[in-house]
């Protein structure tokens, strides 16, 4: 079973989140979200409207 290659424009589409395989990697806290408003493993998360933790004051 091949995994299908991407095109060169796909590649230049998905630089930021693409890894040092040439696979499409999410940052970790967005992988566990089932949201579609996925952020790249290279960004650093500063406010994300959908994320509540659990250590969060209230």
């Amino acid at each position: 079973m091949n995994m299908p290659r991407m095109s060169k424009r796909d590649k230049e589409e998905w630089n930021f989140f693409l890894d040092e395989h040439g696979r499409i990697s999410y940052n970790e806290q967005c992988r566990q979200c089932e949201r579609d408003c996925k952020q790249s493993f290279r960004a650093i998360i500063v406010c994300c409207p959908e994320y509540n933790s659990k250590r969060r004051k209230k």
